[in-house]
């Protein structure tokens, strides 16, 4: 009897993730904010539709090199004992050939703006290939992520300022110094929200040899956490300021900055369920970023 292909669909969704959307808004959200700043107000729909689509894709396909270069240590992890290349259910050939598609999709996309952007994206792709094999080496890998998670920060900037040239200084004059700063702000938010994600895994990483921040930084992980969101708050606030940006921006930080607090409450005594959540509900923290940014630049 041939396999059920509704059945073989519903693995595939699975497999990126496609009930558990918050990894998307996470790549999603200093994305647009990015594209706002960089259009000065709406970026047009043409854009727009790029990079929504662009990070839905990507962040898919990365599930899928994820999955398969975590497969034997997914297995001794409750959480992911059962996903789909781990349990065996999807063939590590089947997610590659899936996670390759993807990609090749989502370049699609990349090929209709400009030469900057599309030079851009094979760094972007680099560094999100890099990610799931960093664990084994790198005692925080979560700065790996920062960096893939973050990079949509400077292609929105040569997506939206590029022109035609096919060079370093093609990047350069699209990409001006605030947005890799806007980069290098971006990520310790992701160091924040990926730590409390490791603090859910940590006797397991322990017991199996996986690196992590949560491990690296032992009992002083949450004060860490908070560290780490605080140089994020006062860092895009202070660029935002510096690009002109006004009061609408402010309260879209200062109701960030209200969400930090509560993320505190959840993950002080470190808890799988509160750190679990704390990570989970991030992205309404970019989305208050990314609101104040938009509003304030419509409503000038």
């Amino acid at each position: 009897m041939s396999p059920d292909p509704r059945t073989r669909f519903n693995l595939y969704l699975n497999l990126i993730r496609w009930d558990r959307p918050a990894g998307t808004w996470l790549l999603l959200w200093p994305s647009l904010s990015a594209l706002w700043i960089a259009a000065d107000g709406w970026p047009g729909m043409h854009l727009l539709m790029v990079f929504i689509l662009g990070t839905f894709l990507m962040r898919s396909a990365g599930c899928c090199v994820n999955d398969v270069a975590d497969r034997e240590f997914d297995k001794h992890v409750k959480r992911t004992a059962q996903r789909p290349v781990t349990s065996g259910a999807v063939s590590v050939r089947e997610a590659l050939l899936l996670g390759a598609g993807l990609a090749l999709l989502a370049f699609g996309l990349v090929l209709t703006t400009n030469a900057p952007a599309i030079l851009l994206s094979f760094a972007a792709l680099a560094v999100a290939c890099l990610y799931p094999y960093a664990k084994r080496v790198v005692a925080m890998p979560q700065a790996v992520l920062g960096v893939a998670f973050s990079f949509g920060i400077p292609m929105a900037f040569a997506a939206a300022l590029g022109g035609m040239q096919w060079s370093l200084d093609g990047i350069n004059a699209a990409v001006p110094p605030t947005a890799w700063g806007l980069l290098l702000s971006n990520l310790f938010w992701v160091l924040a929200y990926d730590t409390e994600y490791a603090m859910v895994d940590r006797d397991d990483d322990i017991r199996i040899g996986v690196r992590s921040s949560a491990l690296l930084l032992g009992r002083f992980d949450v004060a860490a956490v908070m560290g780490f969101y605080a140089v994020y708050l006062a860092s895009w606030t202070w660029l935002g300021l510096r690009l002109g940006l006004g009061k609408l921006f402010l309260l879209g930080m200062a109701i960030a900055a209200g969400q930090v607090v509560w993320h505190y409450l959840l993950i002080r005594d470190r808890s799988r369920e509160g750190c679990f959540k704390a990570f989970r509900e991030n992205h309404w923290l970019g989305f208050s970023v990314f609101a104040g940014v938009a509003l304030d630049l419509s409503l000038r």
